[in-house]
């Protein structure tokens, strides 16, 4: 990755193309411009018969400025660095801020590409690519300009982990309206990334996330519950009600405080695995205060939700004689 500051101070993580892919594609649009050269070359030489060795020669010349110098410099502006080959290996030529070229960009490629391109059969591009840091030749660095590939392969999603079993669905009632986009985007990156940080930053940044959602929702935190797992919870939370939102009923939440986790199923759509207790990725609870799983009615707001109860444990089963008789013998 290349990372560029753009003029409004923005990074953007750019990925400079390689050497190969780069060569592909000038040999491309080299095919291509030849094949246009010879043809209006052809073209020429049977209109200019008459004329004298000096006119024809003059022709000639321009034949060629045109198009296999002015061509590509053409093509580069009008489709913003995106030539035949370019776009069919999915680069793209952009500025050092990585804004889209212009004229002048293409031009000054241009100019320099003949030389290094087409003079030296891109022996000096080859080299000036390899020494470069970020695979720009002569063109590039005289223009101020980078080609990047625009065809990423996807990678894998970030995986949000699901909060604690006894923290499902306690924020139900909780006011999410007044949470800015920013905090949720900065909750969402601290917890797909907690794994990486060390312990007591990632503790630090937890407690002022969970700070500052709590200041946005009106509502502190639960008391004795973990700020990773607070976080979670209210994402998954908000989630929940975002898929309610778009899909209306036909969204369940499968171990919606159960103990296989909260965990969102789509109608016609296996769900993920359950998580198996003891696995959450979160610090345990402060310690000398109770825990939220040991107390079925933990202190907490009046507009959350408090824990579910358990069910009254099972009436003892009947004895053999006692029971009516169905009709079915189980096998010998």
């Amino acid at each position: 990755m290349s990372e560029l500051v753009t003029g409004e101070a923005v990074a953007l993580e750019l990925r400079p193309a390689k050497l190969p892919s780069r060569a592909l594609a000038v040999l491309l649009d080299l095919v291509v411009t030849m094949t246009v050269y010879v043809l209006v070359t052809i073209g020429l030489v049977a209109a200019t018969a008459a004329l004298d060795e000096a006119a024809q020669v003059a022709v000639s010349i321009a034949a060629f400025l045109l198009v296999l110098v002015g061509g590509p410099i053409a093509v580069e502006t009008l489709s913003h660095g995106r030539s035949l080959g370019k776009l069919a290996f999915g680069l793209r030529v952009v500025r050092d801020d990585g804004g889209p070229i212009r004229f002048r960009h293409a031009l000054v490629r241009g100019a320099v590409g003949v030389v290094e391109l087409l003079m030296t059969f891109g022996v000096v591009a080859c080299i000036a690519s390899l020494v470069s840091a970020r695979g720009r030749r002569l063109g590039d660095v005289f223009a101020g300009t980078l080609v990047v590939r625009e065809r990423i392969p996807a990678g894998r999603m970030s995986f949000v982990p699901p909060p604690p079993p006894w923290l499902a669905g306690r924020f139900s009632e909780l006011d999410l309206s007044a949470v800015p986009d920013g905090l949720w985007l900065a909750i969402r990156q601290y917890l797909t990334r907690m794994q990486q940080l060390d312990p007591q930053v990632g503790g630090a940044m937890a407690e002022r996330l969970a700070m500052d959602l709590a200041s946005s929702t009106g509502t502190p935190a639960p008391h004795g519950v973990p700020p990773a797992a607070y976080l979670a919870a209210v994402v998954q939370e908000r989630q929940a009600r975002e898929a309610r939102r778009s899909f209306g009923g036909g969204v369940a939440m499968a171990g919606h405080g159960g103990p296989g986790g909260p965990v969102m199923a789509m109608p016609g759509a296996a769900g993920p695995a359950p998580v198996q207790p003891g696995t959450y990725p979160y610090p345990p609870a402060i310690p000398g205060t109770p825990s939220p799983q040991a107390s079925p009615t933990p202190q907490s707001p009046q507009n959350i939700a408090p824990l579910p109860v358990p069910p009254p444990p099972a009436a003892p089963q009947q004895d053999q004689a006692d029971r009516p008789s169905t009709g079915f013998a189980p096998p010998a």
